[in-house]
């Protein structure tokens, strides 16, 4: 919570509120990989075995991760480079946490009255699919000079020749 009053309070500071940040994210590519992922996650959910994963929590979890894997990865790397100070890392941490575990907790908590034993388990695993989709969404692809990814190539600097994630991750 008091994240959340920390992101809205200084939004300026935090890329995620941006409205750049959007519009690096609402391009045709990143959406339609979203949406094949996202069904995909969605349809075998019921599947796995897992009598803890359903369509909802699939489907939520999904979208949390489009919107915000890129910009909380971003960010915890910028911050491991001292690139950005530690109080955008934790709120970065605090939103990847609430998009891999804590809304899946609060959902199951609500869905079945207790609180999940899976929640380490699922932590783990949904960790790695929020790292891969923030690594992958941070691409940033124009006709004119391919892909790229400021975050793995020539961090810090003023001048890219491709918007990445980076470009979004922190303070301007």
């Amino acid at each position: 919570m008091v994240v959340g009053v920390r992101l809205v309070w200084s939004r300026r500071d935090y890329a995620l509120c941006h409205r750049e940040y959007w519009r690096f994210l609402w391009v045709p590519w990143k959406l339609a990989t979203f949406s094949i992922a996202a069904i995909g996650l969605i349809i075998i959910a019921p599947y796995t075995g897992d009598p803890t994963w359903d369509y909802s929590d699939a489907a939520f979890m999904s979208v949390l991760t489009f919107l915000t894997a890129p910009w909380a990865v971003g960010v915890l790397f910028k911050t491991l480079r001292r690139q950005l100070p530690v109080h955008q890392a934790l709120v970065a941490a605090c939103v990847w946490f609430f998009s891999t575990s804590w809304s899946y907790d609060g959902y199951l908590l609500v869905r079945d009255g207790t609180y999940p034993v899976t929640w380490l388990v699922n932590l783990l695993a949904s960790s790695v699919l929020y790292v891969s989709g923030g690594l992958f969404w941070s691409l940033d692809w124009r006709s004119d000079r391919g892909s790229s990814s400021r975050s793995l190539r020539r961090i810090g600097r003023r001048h890219h020749r491709v918007r990445s994630l980076t470009g979004f991750c922190g303070q301007r």
